[in-house]
């Protein structure tokens, strides 16, 4: 892990212990990585002379093998119903979404995990974008770091983020060991002190990756869920051909049930017009989770430009809500945030670095999308 002038090292993503060994390779006491993550993290500071508290003779080491370097904000968007969205330029030219959403008792930003995704979910606009590489830890945090600064903070809180949702572009758990070291910082309580249960992973479905996960760390886990039934699932989100539903739902149990640490997961449903919004996918979505500790959050879909999917009728939507709460489950569903500045993952990014080939993709989903169900929006 040495570094040189030419290849600093950017310390932005590393989390405490790894910094400690790192300083303790350079000769430098391990203590001295609770000081720089706590001015990085809690204060604020990038520069390393204006770490009053740290040896001049390591900040001047740090400045000669370290760096700290953020993401560069290409385009900012806020929206009337206070949702604001970042599209960050990384350092090789890609570009990523990050979106803050208010709430009265708290602040959630919506983070990426990846330049694109591969999991090619049909009714994602990220997926049809396709994918480019993992984002570094040093990626995912300069995200938190970036709203932290650009958002004003509430009275009585001492920061404008308080939760973090891992549901923007890309797929976490193909990113394990990244995500792994960003969630050990958002925890730390000398960098961001988020709680466990402040911190959502999602995911589509990576079973092997997911009991690893359950090994490592104790987040709130959501699962992108999106069907009842491995037909309609393996056409929605084609992850399900390698571990269909059952493996699914027995890893989420695995997740929930080694020890008293884990709570309910949370299942993620895009309600799509005339695809799985209808009642008897409503009694055969009960009848999948009966035995499974659950909340479920519908999602009315969010159309982006070239999609053959449709937004249900608010009607259609009460209807599969209704359904779920008289059967017992905790559901709810997400209310549409940013719609004027184009706030679902994938949306804004496509307009300032589109590298893939949207319309060859979006030609193919037409082609393969299961027949509507004859239910209009």
């Amino acid at each position: 892990m040495s570094a040189t002038p030419a290849n600093r090292l950017n310390l932005l993503g590393m989390r405490r212990q790894r910094l400690a060994e790192q300083f303790e390779q350079w000769g430098e006491r391990g203590f001295r990585a609770t000081q720089l993550v706590k001015w990085i993290h809690q204060r604020g500071v990038l520069d390393f002379d204006s770490m009053t508290d740290i040896s001049k003779s390591l900040r001047a080491r740090l400045a000669e093998r370290a760096e700290i370097v953020l993401p560069e904000i290409a385009l900012e968007r806020s929206s009337d119903d206070g949702t604001v969205k970042w599209v960050l330029r990384l350092a090789d030219g890609n570009a990523i979404e990050t979106v803050f959403i208010p709430e009265d008792d708290r602040g959630t930003l919506c983070i990426s995990s990846q330049v694109g995704c591969a999991l090619d979910c049909t009714f994602c606009s990220t997926a049809q974008q396709g994918f480019n590489r993992n984002l570094t830890a040093h990626e995912i945090i300069g995200q938190i770091w970036l709203a932290n600064s650009r958002l004003p903070v509430p009275e009585g809180r001492s920061r404008a983020v308080t939760n973090v949702v891992f549901m923007g572009m890309g797929e976490p758990l193909a990113n394990f060991d990244a995500v792994v070291e960003a969630i050990d910082l958002m925890l730390d309580d000398n960098a961001y002190g988020l709680s466990k249960r402040r911190v959502t992973l999602s995911t589509s479905g990576l079973v092997p990756a997911l009991d690893r996960l359950g090994q490592v760390t104790d987040v709130a886990l959501a699962v992108s869920l999106h069907a009842p039934n491995d037909a309609l699932r393996d056409r929605l989100v084609p992850i399900n051909r390698k571990y269909p539903i059952r493996e699914l739902l027995d890893a989420c149990r695995r997740y929930t049930r080694d020890g008293a640490r884990h709570h309910r997961v949370t299942f993620e449903y895009v309600l799509l017009a005339g695809i799985n919004d209808q009642p008897a996918q409503a009694r055969e979505l009960i009848a999948l989770l009966r035995d499974v500790p659950c909340k479920i959050n519908l999602i009315p879909f969010n159309s982006f430009p070239g999609s053959p999917f449709v937004r249900p009728s608010m009607d259609a939507v009460r209807t599969f809500e209704r359904l779920l709460d008289d059967a017992g489950f905790v559901t709810i569903v997400r209310r549409t945030r940013g719609d004027d500045i184009d706030a679902a993952c994938g949306q804004l990014v496509g307009q300032v670095a589109d590298r893939s080939s949207r319309g060859v993709r979006m030609i193919r989903l037409h082609a393969e999308l299961p027949p509507r169900l004859g239910v209009s929006a």
